[in-house]
């Protein structure tokens, strides 16, 4: 759905009306803020659709909140964990997924049920309730309507229960699921950072938002529309609202999760975003409001303590512990038992939209038959749509021994990166990308298409020039895929010496680049520069 061209929104100011949202002289002030609370501790309420995990510290003992849908969910749990070290007095608001977090209910006042809400510790875990997402075994639904309107639900209870009772300092967005909330936010006196973690945005009417219970007439103005708004009631029926373009255009502060991510949306080289919206991001990181921040993998991805590894391993053993759980990998996943195959690793949810599943698809015979003297083999522990075309060519062709194909499981996954020799990631786009991360500090090298988060955390190792840590590939298609691999393979059939000390190399280079305390250190410099502006 194309977006009118027709005076868009961002000509009147930042909205689709004459008031500019970036005027406060509108908005009343907060009721805790007052001169002496101005040296407490910054409160910041983190509001996020899904989750890996809380640290103690938000919920003790810690319940099962467990909810991902993607790498939103651990970049999350780190924010949450990390902010609360660094003395951020830090809140999270989720949905409250009942069935996943392991609360099948009976009734809502069930002896289960209180006793799991005593267990949230110092209320700082606000769990959004409403039965869009009560019985739900994922994040993000297969049928399409749903995930609008559980994201409806879930802002409307942010925006009319939880900002109000704990008026943070800053409210910190997620994805176009709390698109509405910086304008919200805005309208009570918040001010706002809205990070992009995809592309993925919805449209919604001002109706369907009255209708399941977010009364957008406050803050109407202050939203992105299909087409300029003439009014409110004009508008209500039958032009929508873009979520995501809403979220930017109303955040104090954006980021996208990598530098070259943020260049993409700007220039128009990444999905449909409005020129107006790219042009208003173009224009807040001129003024120091908008950058990108690699994302960083949870500290417990750390073959040294991994307890889903079978051998403990770091970059001074990493050759004895990837042969180790090389072996106990293949036995797992039915491969031959080989340690000295090359060991390919598919670890990303298997969607062609984006991770470019089928261009390894059009290739894997191929690759199988012509590597079959070093007995190359390939790995899939992935969900997604295209996993049954992977099981169709593995017993078409009777690759069973070379070829595995399972559903995702963490810790088989987190063997997996123990075991393989490369990561393969040809994906179309990739706003940050975790698994190459992962993968780095695992020592299996990643095999990347040059985009977004990917361009800026793998480079091109060449044999021989001590630099570099994977293969990258410029031409989205299987033959720049099939480029990278046979790159790689020439990478394999060097000397094995030689190639442990590579391995040793872009570990520790990796361990030292990809740290999530230098992520969370970056996002408590915002803040500061946000709440600096607001005391000013």
């Amino acid at each position: 759905m194309s977006l009118s061209s027709k005076k868009p929104a961002l000509e009147e100011g930042m909205t689709g009306s004459s008031v500019d949202v970036a005027d406060d002289s509108r908005v009343g002030e907060r009721p805790h803020d007052r001169e002496g609370d101005r040296q407490r501790r910054l409160r910041v309420l983190i509001v996020t659709p899904e989750i890996t995990a809380l640290p103690d510290c938000l919920a003790k003992p810690s319940p099962r909140i467990v909810a991902k849908g993607g790498g939103l969910a651990d970049v999350a749990a780190s924010l949450v964990e990390g902010l609360d070290l660094k003395n951020v007095d830090v809140h999270v608001a989720l949905p409250h997924y009942r069935r996943m977090f392991g609360v099948e209910l009976c009734s809502f006042e069930c002896d289960d049920l209180r006793n799991y809400k005593r267990k949230l510790g110092d209320a700082r875990v606000h769990l959004a309730e409403d039965r869009s997402f009560y019985y739900r075994d994922r994040v993000y639904s297969y049928q399409q309507q749903e995930n609008p309107d559980a994201s409806l639900a879930f802002q409307r209870e942010v925006i009319n229960h939880i900002l109000p009772q704990v008026e943070p300092d800053i409210v910190h967005c997620h994805d176009w699921m709390t698109g509405l909330v910086p304008a919200a936010a805005r309208r009570m006196g918040i001010p706002s950072v809205f990070t992009l973690h995809n592309i993925h945005t919805e449209r919604i009417r001002l109706a369907h938002m009255e209708h399941l219970g977010i009364d957008a007439a406050e803050f109407w103005q202050s939203l992105y529309y299909e087409r300029y708004p003439e009014n409110y009631e004009e508008s209500r029926d039958h032009n929508r609202v873009d979520l995501l373009a809403s979220g930017i255009l109303a955040s104090d502060y954006v980021n996208t999760v990598s530098p070259t991510f943020l260049d993409e949306m700007i220039h128009g080289s990444q999905g449909e975003l409005p020129v107006a919206v790219r042009e208003r991001l173009a224009s807040m990181r001129e003024s120091g409001s908008a950058r990108g921040i690699l994302n960083a993998p949870h500290p417990s991805y750390n073959p040294a303590s991994d307890p889903a590894l079978v051998k403990a391993y770091d970059p001074t053993t990493a050759m004895e512990g990837k042969r180790a759980n090389k072996i106990a990998f293949q036995e797992r996943v039915g491969l031959s038992v080989n340690p000295d195959a090359p060991l390919y690793f598919w670890p990303s949810r298997l969607d062609p939209v984006q991770k470019g599943c089928q261009l390894l698809t059009e290739i894997l015979h191929e690759m199988v038959v012509a590597h079959a003297d070093n007995g190359l083999q390939i790995a899939v522990v992935a969900d997604g749509p295209f996993q049954k075309h992977f099981h169709e060519i593995v017993n078409m062709l009777g690759l069973h021994d070379r070829v595995a194909v399972r559903d995702f499981d963490e810790n088989l996954s987190r063997l997996g990166y123990a075991a393989s020799d490369f990561t393969l990631m040809p994906s179309l786009f990739e706003p940050c990308g975790l698994a190459q991360m992962v993968a780095m500090l695992y020592g299996s090298l990643p095999v990347v298409h040059c985009t977004g988060g990917l361009r800026d955390s793998v480079s091109h190792l060449v044999p021989g020039g001590g630099e570099g840590n994977g293969f990258v590939f410029e031409t989205f298609d299987s033959g720049g895929l099939r480029w990278a691999l046979e790159r790689s393979m020439d990478y394999f059939r060097c000397d094995a010496t030689w190639r442990s000390g590579e391995t040793a190399r872009v570990m520790m280079e990796s361990g030292d680049r990809f740290r999530s305390d230098r992520m969370i250190a970056e996002y408590k410099r915002i803040y500061q520069q946000i709440a600096a502006k607001q005391r000013s």
